[in-house]
């Protein structure tokens, strides 16, 4: 999916929502446990739910991994029963040598058609670029992220004055476009995302920790959309886990819903 595209997706729904499919079978209700696969019938419940609000899904590979093969089953299953219409993102995390990235991009562009794929820029550009030599498709770097160790590294400053992670927003425009580079921003960092603009004023950002973690939607909106909103926030216990009841899906679709509403006057006010 192109930017075009996405953009027309968000103008569509008037939302800019993606759904984490962060699935902890320790987490879902009681009575899908006795599926077959009870991850993916969780997803598949999620998805029915809230694809009239939702432009995106981000399946967390690690809850899916940590089930070895039937668990790799579960993801591929869910990534194929999403509709077409939607951003797909492989919260992979990866980031390696330039040969092992090549195949890391195989497996989820190719071989899982994945949209775009959450990308650690530690090992620099030879580890990003072969992400970014598929057409279409999306890098997403992490850059200035909501946990408390995010600071260990992130806002150290270099000699040059700059901050680790500005740093990679500034340096990674050089391997890619804003047709093919987004950058992963906590919305608990709101305040940072001023600043972010400035250096990377045409990019999505994809914005994690609105819900649960606190994050206020409002001030991610104000300071982080832009002409083509540019922004993509992300909200996953506090959809997918509002509920534990058989009307789980339910409570997901009407707290999906509810922040489809507030985005609709967001995108009327800064877009």
């Amino acid at each position: 999916m192109n930017k075009k595209d996405l953009f027309g997706q968000i103008k569509a729904k008037s939302s800019y929502l993606c759904v984490g499919l962060d699935t902890d079978i320790q987490k879902i209700p009681e009575h899908l446990k006795k599926a077959d696969d009870p991850l993916f019938e969780f997803n598949k419940q999620i998805i029915d739910a809230t694809i009239d609000y939702a432009v995106a899904y981000k399946p967390n590979i690690a809850f899916y991994e940590a089930h070895g093969l039937k668990g790799w089953e579960s993801l591929m299953k869910t990534i194929e029963y999403i509709p077409k219409e939607a951003f797909v993102i492989a919260d992979a995390k990866r980031g390696d040598i330039g040969n092992t990235s090549k195949m890391y991009a195989r497996a989820f562009f190719e071989e899982m058609n994945c949209d775009a794929i959450t990308v650690a820029p530690y090992m620099g550009e030879d580890s990003v670029k072969p992400f970014l030599d598929f057409k279409n498709k999306w890098v997403i770097l992490l850059a200035l992220t909501s946990n408390a160790g995010g600071k260990d590294f992130q806002n150290l400053t270099l000699e040059s004055g700059e901050e680790v992670y500005e740093r990679v927003l500034s340096k990674s425009q050089e391997w890619g476009s804003a047709e093919e580079l987004m950058y992963v921003v906590g919305a608990t960092k709101a305040e940072a995302l001023k600043n972010i603009r400035q250096i990377v004023p045409d990019h999505f950002l994809l914005v994690p920790g609105v819900g649960a973690q606190g994050g206020s939607l409002e001030e991610v909106s104000k300071y982080g959309m832009n002409s083509e909103c540019g922004l993509l926030v992300n909200s996953s216990r506090g959809i997918i886990y509002k509920d534990s009841s058989e009307a789980f899906a339910q409570v997901a679709g009407q707290e999906a819903n509810s922040l489809q509403q507030e985005m609709s006057k967001y995108l009327e006010k800064y877009c």
